[in-house]
């Protein structure tokens, strides 16, 4: 148990316990990194069998789960994000959101009963939430009351104990099983199959459906009979509901998985629709208000008030483990995707079907002031569908180089201007919808990062090198998107000259380097041209490594603009704001920004070393909180032109 006033990392300070269960220990902590130090919560999760070997399994499951953990936060408010992960001296620790407000406990209780209308709405907020996480394949495996907060600042329910923590512990005490295979859960909610060690999404749409029975009954799900000759729940004597309604119920806790509602999205399906609001009279002497925005922002930049921050998952009592249906949990943390270009440089050296367009002009060739421009040679690659390289070519590129001093130096290449087609097509292999519409975008010529920020790079300008993967010639990561904006400024003052991050638009410009393909190198890639994680395949190329690190920047062969590490090694930040799809986006190529508001989440691009190859296409693009420093982000810059 550790002390009042422990620091760990040097950023989180324990306040107090908030409590303790089997596999570890839950605080309240401070985060001193962030103005006025929000509070957060630490789960402390210490595996008690000290095996090597069962170290190293709950390792995995602990770096692979919390990623996951990761991504369903930031993908929904509704779920607890999760803001940090490590391990020390053999035992882990999860640093995650704390929200104030009660579980439904204090509200489903023995012998009171909830009408049909308000366990319709209850049943339409968590199945809401669940749609997000089983879209993801993931199964939650411990749905109750417990589990379930209401926030106390807008009311909604918040879907908690995703822990990862009780799984990893369970798993290294249990001799060749599966993480599906583990038997979490409670009681009266899991089914039989997950008892069993079996879970499937449906397991989870038996426990809601178990809880929409108790509120209505007012009987605890476990204190309902069974009928002995098949298993089913008997609960209908004691509930006053339409048929209709019954039915649904009766579906959604049936005894074989099979009969059910196959997962959330589908049981959300068939609740009848919510009741229209009612119109409200006009009246002739009241003015119509103003329409509100259509998008408003969902998250705060810093500094981070202290009601927004955190929400306890569940490392008391009962957790819940995750179990990942058919994909690698660890591909999780980060997925969205974005779309083809068509560019005005031809790039025969890529690819010999894509059809070139006319040079770009002098004035689309601007370069900075007092700038003198060198050029590099360089070999690009082309593969077909199986991985294997069908196209070679030897290309030039200009670029300058700044002086960062104690020679370190920053090379810049220039990028010619022109005119593409931004978002994916819908035919594209694991397109998702915020990479559309497609539309055409006009960028001027810039100059942009031939690699990632280095580590040596960042040292030089910021003085210091947060990295988990230390290495000068690897690419800085564990940067949030305000450090990054920070090492712009300060380049910008000691240069003369005006660096930023890229807009989204120049990225995928600068990535695709003249390509429509999913990859700049074709219809695929393997990890001798990138790093990734290679455990999973994207068309019909070999698996590959996963290395399970960054490399050092320019280790794999760059794009036809003679960029390098456009694809794996880190994530890039760009300048942008998040919105959920390019309707109305610019077509300028500059950045789209939230007008009059800093409560808003960035973005990344170009995938990382812990992905896999489907997440890590030209098209791919996720939305991160500007302030989230994670060792899968990284960024490069660009150079304004004159």
């Amino acid at each position: 148990m550790m002390f009042v006033g422990t620091v760990l990392r040097n950023c989180y300070k324990i306040v107090r316990l908030l409590g303790s269960g089997g596999f570890g220990d839950t605080y309240l902590a401070e985060n001193l990194d962030l103005p006025g130090h929000p509070l957060c919560v630490v789960k402390h999760l210490k595996p008690r069998d000290p095996n090597p070997d069962v170290l190293q399994i709950a390792r995995r499951l602990f770096e692979s789960e919390a990623l996951v953990l990761y991504k369903l936060g930031h993908e929904n408010n509704q779920i607890p994000r999760l803001f940090a992960h490590f391990e020390e001296n053999g035992e882990f620790y999860l640093v995650q959101e704390y929200i104030e407000g009660s579980d439904l406990s204090s509200e489903v209780t023995v012998g009171k009963r909830w009408s049909e209308q308000e366990v319709t709405q209850l049943l339409r907020e968590i199945l809401e939430v669940l749609t997000v996480v089983h879209k993801q394949n993931i199964i939650h495996r411990d749905i109750k009351p417990q589990n379930l907060m209401r926030r106390r600042e807008d009311r909604k329910i918040i879907l908690i104990d995703f822990g990862a923590v009780k799984q990893i512990s369970t798993l290294v005490n249990i001799q060749g099983q599966t993480s599906a295979s583990v038997a979490i859960g409670t009681p009266g909610y899991a089914p039989n199959e997950q008892a069993a060690g079996y879970p499937k999404l449906s397991s989870d749409v038996h426990a809601v459906g178990m809880l929409a029975i108790f509120a209505l009954t007012g009987i605890k799900p476990h204190e309902l009979p069974r009928d002995p000759t098949n298993g089913e729940v008997v609960w209908r004597n004691w509930a006053n509901v339409s048929e209709r309604f019954a039915d649904i119920l009766t579906k959604m806790v049936r005894y074989h998985f099979s009969e059910r509602y196959q997962s959330a999205a589908e049981a959300l399906s068939a609740l009848p629709a919510p009741p229209k609001p009612k119109p409200q009279p006009k009246s002739q002497s009241t003015p119509i208000p103003a329409p509100l925005p259509t998008s408003q922002p969902t998250l705060q930049s810093t500094p981070m008030p202290r009601r927004q921050v955190i929400q306890m998952l569940g490392l008391i009592g009962t957790g819940v483990g995750l179990a990942i249906v058919g994909q690698q949990l660890l591909q999780g943390v980060f997925r969205r995707r974005d779309d083809v270009v068509e560019t005005p440089t031809p790039s025969p050296s890529i690819r010999s079907d894509i059809s070139s367009t006319s040079s770009p002009t002098p004035k689309q060739l601007a370069t900075p002031r007092s700038v003198s421009l060198q050029t590099f040679n360089f070999e690009t690659v082309s593969v077909d569908a199986q991985g294997n390289i069908n196209n070679r070519s030897n290309r030039q590129a200009k670029y300058f180089a700044q002086d960062l001093g104690n020679g370190v130096t920053l090379e810049m290449v220039q990028i010619p201007g022109g005119t593409f087609l931004m978002g994916s097509p819908p035919g594209e292999k694991q397109r998702e919808s915020n990479e559309g519409p497609q539309h055409q975008v006009t960028v001027p010529g810039f100059f942009m990062g031939k690699y990632e920020v280095t580590q040596a790079q960042y040292q030089a300008i910021m003085g210091n090198n947060p990295s988990n993967f230390k290495g000068e010639k690897r690419p800085v990561e564990k940067v949030s998107w305000n450090d990054a904006v920070e090492l712009c400024q300060r380049l910008s003052q000691k240069t003369g000259r005006t660096y930023r991050l890229p807009s989204e638009a120049e990225w995928e410009y600068a990535a695709r380097a003249g390509t429509t393909t999913p990859f700049y190198f074709g219809e695929t890639i393997t990890t001798d041209l990138a790093n990734y994680n290679g455990t999973k395949t994207y068309a019909s190329e070999p698996k590959g490594q996963y290395r399970r690190q960054t490399t050092n920047v320019g280790s794999f062969p760059p794009n036809a603009f003679g960029l390098y590490d456009m694809h794996g090694n880190v994530y890039e930040w760009c300048q942008d704001d998040w919105h959920d799809t390019y309707q109305s986006a610019r077509t300028d190529g500059s950045a789209w920004l939230t007008q009059g508001s800093t409560n808003v989440l960035k973005l990344v691009r170009g995938g990382s070393w812990g992905l896999s190859l489907g997440l890590c296409r030209s098209a791919f693009r996720y939305r991160v909180y500007p302030g989230l420093r994670y060792y899968v982000i990284g960024f490069r810059v660009v150079c304004v032109v004159a």
